[in-house]
């Protein structure tokens, strides 16, 4: 089976709103809607490229690359800084759905599902709630995007 250049073209592009929502959420519906993939196409691969995050970071490689994380990048670094004050205060006061929620806007799949289970939620809790956030940030961000893009219109 031969592919064409245009093929080839078309997979790279849906490739990459995959591999960008990953690991920055927000890059997913921009590159889907200026490489010109479809809506529905867009809003599908910005909420699989997060829950492959998800569940690569919650079950596969989470706590060997927390431990990464915590003895080469972090080793130095005080325990208690302001960008750590400020995620306990999030946890304190919502707990996994506010993590979940901000997660797509804040911060990254990544380092959300690692929040999350560094603060000992169970993999499926983290893995339902992430799902929700996901389909939820996927479809609004999708949306005000194209609609921006295509003056008032969701298709080009």
């Amino acid at each position: 089976m031969e592919y064409t250049m245009v093929q080839i073209d078309e997979l790279l592009k849906y490739l990459a709103v995959f591999a960008t929502s990953m690991i920055k959420f927000i890059g997913g519906p921009l590159l889907g809607a200026g490489s010109g993939i479809g809506f529905v196409e867009t809003i599908l691969l910005t909420f699989l490229g997060m829950m492959t995050s998800v569940v690569l970071f919650s079950t596969l490689l989470g706590d060997r690359f927390k431990n990464w994380l915590t003895n080469t990048l972090y080793k130095n670094q005080k325990v208690f800084s302001n960008k750590s004050r400020r995620i306990v205060r999030v946890w304190k006061s919502y707990g996994l759905q506010g993590v979940a929620f901000l997660t797509p806007i804040l911060f990254s799949p990544i380092v959300g599902t690692l929040i999350a289970s560094s603060f000992g939620e169970t993999r499926k809790r983290i893995f339902i709630y992430m799902m929700v956030s996901a389909i939820f940030w996927s479809v609004l961000l999708s949306t005000i995007i194209y609609l921006i893009k295509n003056g008032g219109q969701l298709s080009a």
